[in-house]
């Protein structure tokens, strides 16, 4: 090694993606799948970034079934995980014309307080194009 070139630490990416039924049992599942996949890279049921994550996907997968359902297709659950760095939650569905807008805490209501948790418990969140068909809901904890 030269002296101007610096020791490099491997970074792992771990990532999990499944497809679940537009419905409500779907989204349930998407919530369980997600904490258990999460223990399974070291962060145990019941502590903070787990229930974190439980709660964004919870809203997420809820929102896709509620508002993102087509009928006869499928969302989509995707984690991306970089130790000690970043939790990226996807929620993927194939509703275009669909898309979340900015969040207010005003007025409340009886519904739309999903994506303001989730505004409230992400680092930062956004909706992207999903080719060919969709969008995707993305989620970023920083860790």
């Amino acid at each position: 090694m030269t002296p101007h070139q610096t020791h490099q630490v491997p970074v792992t990416v771990r990532v999990f993606t499944q497809r679940f039924s537009s419905t409500p049992r779907g989204a349930r599942l998407a919530r369980r799948l997600a904490v258990h996949q999460l223990d399974r890279w070291g962060h145990a049921y019941g502590t903070p970034l787990s229930d974190t994550a439980a709660q964004i996907v919870a809203e997420l997968a809820a929102n896709a079934v509620t508002h993102g359902r087509v009928p006869g297709r499928d969302f989509e659950l995707s984690l991306s995980y970089t130790p000690d760095v970043l939790l990226v939650v996807d929620i993927s569905d194939t509703r275009t014309e669909r898309r979340p807008g900015p969040v207010s805490p005003l007025p409340l209501s009886d519904t739309g307080r999903g994506l303001l948790l989730v505004d409230a418990l992400a680092t930062r969140w956004d909706v992207l194009d999903r080719l060919p068909v969709g969008k995707t809901v993305r989620a970023e904890l920083d860790l």
